[in-house]
């Protein structure tokens, strides 16, 4: 890790100076920015034989779950809309014991937060043995407690551990 910050920094500070030397006119915008960006991504990828390669595997795996996250986010928000503004009342709350795969205080409260964040559903609470996580969803079709844990194992919890392990 310290390698790899040690990289991070020399290669930022000669793409910083390779702009700002004048050596190549461009003007300060989000394009530069950008060039600035993949100059340092490609630098910082031609370095990765002092270190370990998983930061850079695992880059497309966090972007897949920032995407993931706001496609449930957007989803989520118009399931309540909806609800809000059509006369029939779709809402099925229900509290659930949602097994946990995370370990680590880091997943637990990742896995939480984004839970939390997405709207119609709320983390209540962790159990002590850190096995358990309660969780209060607006939406359970049929009291179909199952699909609910699957959606949220097979979504945010898979993703979570693809990227912390």
């Amino acid at each position: 890790m310290r390698v790899f910050f040690l990289h991070s920094m020399v290669t930022f500070v000669v793409v910083f100076t390779f702009l700002q030397q004048g050596w190549v006119d461009m003007p300060y915008n989000a394009a530069t920015a950008s060039i600035a960006f993949l100059m340092l991504f490609i630098l910082l990828w031609l370095s990765t034989w002092f270190y370990d390669r998983t930061y850079f595997r695992k880059l497309p795996k966090a972007l897949n779950f920032v995407f993931f996250f706001l496609k449930e986010l957007l989803l989520a928000n118009l399931k309540i809309a909806f609800d809000i503004l059509t006369p029939h009342y779709y809402m099925n709350p229900t509290v659930i014991a949602f097994p946990l795969r995370v370990k680590t205080n880091f997943e637990i409260m990742l896995l939480a937060n984004m839970i939390t964040l997405t709207p119609g559903t709320l983390s209540i609470d962790v159990s002590k043995n850190r096995k358990l996580l309660y969780v209060h969803a607006l939406y359970v079709k049929d009291n179909n407690v199952e699909n609910l844990k699957k959606e949220i194992r097979e979504g945010f919890e898979r993703r979570i551990l693809e990227l912390t392990t």
